[in-house]
C-alpha cells in the first residue's frame, strides 16, 4: 500500500510504532521496521551515555528505516536527540516543544522529522517550522493527547496543512487504517496494538490482564504523570488521579528517577517546573516508577500502564509482522468493498 507516508519514509506499509516509554525498545522497534512499518525508539528511559549504544542495537537488528522519539519537556530529551543527530538516525519524532533546531539538523544529513501534535495551532506551527509530516494524536490515544477525538481532529488538520499526516489514537486494525485514509491521513501510528505482540518485552501477566480490558476500562487524567493522558483504569491509576503529591513526595520521587535514568537533580526540577510545578515532578516520577512495575513485573495493582480505547478491540498477541500484514490486507479489502458498494 503506497501513500505519502510510505514514500516519505521509504517504507512498505503506512504503519508506525508509537514511541512508548519502556516499551518501544530495540527488539520491538526492529521488528516493526523489518515487517515494513516504521519502528520508533523511545528515548525517555535512557541517559545520553546510554542512548548511543541503544541506537546501535537497533541498527544491528534492522537495516530498514527507524526513528527516535523524544518528548522535549522531559529531562535529557535535548541531549538524547543530539546523540541521535550524531548517529544520523533516519527519522526523528518530537513532541511537546519547539522543534525547529531538530528539523534544521536532520535535514542537513537528509533525514526526516515527524512532529507529534494534538491541536490545530501546533500542527500549523510544526509545518511552518519545516516538519516533514505530522503525527496527529486524537483523544482515544494512550498517554498524552488533547480533548478532540480522531474523527474530527484528522480532517480538520488535513484541511489546514499540506504535509503528510500519520493518525494516532484508537487505531489497531484494518478498519482503523481504512478510516484514517478516508479522513485525510496517510497512515497510522499504533501503540497499544504493538504493546500486545510477541516481540514486546512487557511482562506476560500485564499482557494477559490487558487483553481482558474493554474500551471502557481506561481513565483520562492530567494527574498521573503531570500531563493530560489516558491510562488503564486500575487501582494505582485511580488513586494517582485522585491524589495530590506533597513536596516530600516530589523530593523522594526525584531521587527515584535519578536512580532509574541517571538524571541530575537540577534537571529533574527544571523539568517539573516546565510543566506546572513541583507536584508534576512528583507525578512524573511516580508514573515512571509505576510504568516499570507494570511493564517489568506485570504489577497492575501498584503499577500504571498507558492504554488506548482500542484495547477493547484487541483479542490476541501475534507477531508484529502478522499485525502489519493483516492490518494492510484488511484495509485494502474494506476500501475495495466500499468502492464496489458505490458503483453497484
Amino acid at each position: 500500500m503506497k501513500t505519502r507516508m510510505t514514500e516519505l519514509l521509504g517504507i512498505k506499509h503506512p504503519i508506525m510504532l508509537a514511541g512508548m516509554a519502556f516499551i518501544s525498545l530495540p527488539k520491538l522497534v526492529a521488528a516493526v521496521s523489518n515487517a515494513g512499518g516504521i519502528g520508533m525508539l523511545n528515548s525517555v528511559a535512557y541517559s545520553p551515555d546510554q542512548i548511543k549504544d541503544v541506537i546501535k542495537q537497533v541498527k544491528s537488528l534492522t537495516d530498514k528505516p527507524f526513528g527516535v522519539n523524544a518528548t522535549l519537556i522531559f529531562p535529557n530529551a535535548r541531549e538524547n536527540i543530539e546523540i541521535a543527530l550524531e548517529e544520523k538516525v533516519p527519522i526523528i519524532n518530537y513532541a511537546l516543544g519547539k522543534g525547529d533546531w531538530i528539523i534544521k539538523a536532520v535535514h542537513e544529513y537528509g533525514g526526516k522529522v515527524l512532529a507529534t501534535v494534538a491541536i490545530e495551532k501546533h500542527a500549523r506551527r510544526a509545518e511552518s517550522d519545516g516538519a516533514d509530516a505530522l503525527v496527529v494524536t486524537g483523544h482515544e490515544a494512550a498517554a498524552h493527547g488533547a480533548e478532540i477525538g480522531t474523527l474530527v481532529l484528522i480532517p480538520s488538520i488535513a484541511h489546514q496543512t499540506k504535509i503528510p499526516i500519520i493518525a494516532a489514537g484508537g487505531f489497531c486494525d484494518g478498519r482503523g487504517l481504512a478510516a484514517a485514509l478516508v479522513l485525510g491521513a496517510d497512515g497510522i501510528s499504533m501503540g497499544t496494538r504493538f504493546m500486545l505482540t510477541q516481540e514486546c518485552d512487557m511482562h506476560p501477566k500485564a499482557k494477559e490482564l490487558s487483553l481482558k480490558a474493554t474500551m471502557e476500562d481506561t481513565i483520562c487524567s492530567e494527574k498521573i504523570d503531570g500531563l493530560p493522558g489516558r491510562w488503564l483504569k486500575n487501582p494505582a491509576a485511580i488513586k494517582m488521579a485522585e491524589g495530590r503529591p506533597s513536596l516530600f513526595r516530589a523530593l523522594s520521587s526525584a531521587l527515584q528517577i535519578k536512580q532509574m535514568v541517571d538524571i541530575p537533580l537540577f534537571k529533574l526540577f527544571l523539568g517539573g517546573l516546565k510543566q506546572r510545578g513541583v507536584q508534576d515532578l512528583a507525578r512524573q516520577a511516580l508514573s515512571l516508577k509505576g510504568l516499570k512495575a507494570a511493564i517489568d513485573d506485570g504489577d497492575l495493582e501498584t503499577g500504571v500502564l498507558p492504554m488506548s480505547q482500542a484495547i477493547g478491540l484487541i483479542k490476541d498477541i501475534p507477531t508484529c509482522k502478522e499485525v502489519i500484514e493483516r492490518t494492510v490486507t484488511e484495509a485494502e479489502e474494506l476500501l475495495d468493498a466500499v468502492r464496489k458498494k458505490m458503483t453497484s
